[in-house]
């Protein structure tokens, strides 16, 4: 008998320190386990309550363990859990249905998270130019600072070197631009580009939302070169911004849409959206993925999108932003030599660090969850928050109690 196997292993105790034992070191994660969750609200595994104004990196927007996801997903476990891509099933032509009447699109392809969306779209995309113009038109623009995914070819897509570095030879005919540069973009996306793909709003770049007459710029030089548009709404789609997705509000249509994250609430899932002239040209065999439109995948995504994408949903994530926006404007004249003007879209809000505290967000968010208070990091100069959609005027309350007594704390560290 396997040791391994017959020790006991879903009963022994396990702590922070097991992770540094058997799990590859890919994270640094917090000193704390969560165990438990509900809504915006998370117990470790000392029985500590955190208010969550994270949300799994955009994730859970309709909070932790959801009744109506919980209630849908179970049904589902309990009809089909599983086929193999040789068959579709109810759930996914739902979901299918519901994104391209919500969006511009024609077509929707499912996987099972960002990376792979991205990853698909731009193969996607190549192969479009490719037949359409001839194999010179391969080109890949994309901007600085952006993130697409952790495959090699979307890593290697997003303009951050510190992702790539160790995993060279890259793949070629990939350019990379400054963000909300129009000048910029006229210059790069010539004839042998492919195609532009862009973030409506930078996440991980420091939450800069994207300038509207540069999204319009980039779609006016996309259809003077042929070259297909790509939205990376990962982490800005499924109501995160205060609308649907990020480009109803721009008033700029893309080719290619990808989404996850929200999509899922938790449950992995991602998606492609296009138009039916692009779309067509993934025929059989071209691409594909075990797990996308799984039906318990896609029932999750479905619930998602018919309780987000709702008028008085969605108005409720522009007053619950303007809210913690006003409070952010508060803390920063309070406290003007730690933070800077706030930023964002939506529930996406990036808190940049003031010139003397530069690099320091991460020693700040360890000080708010010393008090009980989740938060996240764009990079080592911005402090994000991204809450559940469904956040309570209390809660925002709460969170901004608890991010003015973290930083007196922080000052005084």
């Amino acid at each position: 008998m396997n040791a391994k196997l017959d020790s006991g292993v879903t009963t022994r105790p396990v702590t922070r320190q097991t992770f540094d034992e058997v799990l590859v070191p890919t994270y640094a994660p917090a000193a704390m386990v969560p165990v438990r969750a509900a809504g915006l609200d998370v117990w470790d595994q000392e029985g500590k309550r955190y208010l969550d104004f994270t949300s799994g990196i955009a994730v859970s927007s309709l909070g932790h363990c959801n009744p109506v996801l919980v209630d849908a997903v179970t049904k589902q476990i309990n009809t089909l859990w599983h086929l193999g891509n040789g068959y579709t099933n109810e759930p996914v032509l739902r979901l299918g249905l519901a994104l391209t009447e919500a969006t511009f699109a024609d077509r929707a392809f499912f996987c099972n998270s960002g990376a792979e969306a991205n990853e698909a779209a731009l193969k996607l995309a190549r192969k479009y130019a490719h037949t359409k113009f001839g194999p010179h038109k391969s080109r890949i623009v994309s901007c600085l600072s952006s993130f697409h995914g952790r495959t090699l070819f979307t890593v290697s897509v997003g303009g951050q070197p510190k992702y790539t570095e160790g995993f060279e030879p890259l793949p070629q005919e990939l350019s990379h631009i400054p963000y909300n540069d129009i000048e910029a973009a006229r210059a790069a996306i010539t004839d042998d580009v492919a195609a532009v793909i862009v973030e409506p709003i930078q996440g991980e770049g420091g939450v800069i939302p994207g300038n509207p007459d540069y999204l319009k710029a980039l779609r006016e030089i996309c259809d003077q070169t042929g070259a297909v548009l790509v939205f990376d709404e990962v982490q800005s789609g499924v109501g995160r911004t205060g609308t649907f997705f990020a480009y109803q509000q721009m008033n700029v249509t893309p080719d290619i849409l990808t989404s996850a994250k929200a999509l899922g609430n938790g449950y992995p899932i991602g998606a492609m959206l296009t138009k039916e002239e692009i779309g067509q040209h993934f025929n059989v065999g071209s691409h594909g993925t075990t797990y996308g439109g799984n039906p318990l995948a896609a029932t999750v995504g479905l619930n998602v999108v018919e309780t987000i994408n709702q008028p008085a949903f969605l108005a409720r994530v522009k007053e619950a932003s303007g809210k913690i926006f006003a409070n952010l404007e508060k803390l920063a004249g309070d406290y003007p030599q730690v933070f800077g003007k706030a930023r964002g879209m939506g529930l996406l809000i990036g808190m940049p660090m003031a010139e003397a505290y530069k690099g320091r967000s991460k020693d700040y968010t360890k000080a708010c969850e010393k008090l009980g208070l989740m938060l996240l990091i764009a990079g080592p100069d911005v402090v994000r928050l991204a809450p559940a959609l469904i956040v309570s005027d209390e809660q925002i309350a709460e969170a901004d109690r608890l991010m003015r007594e973290a930083v007196e704390a922080f000052i005084a560290a």
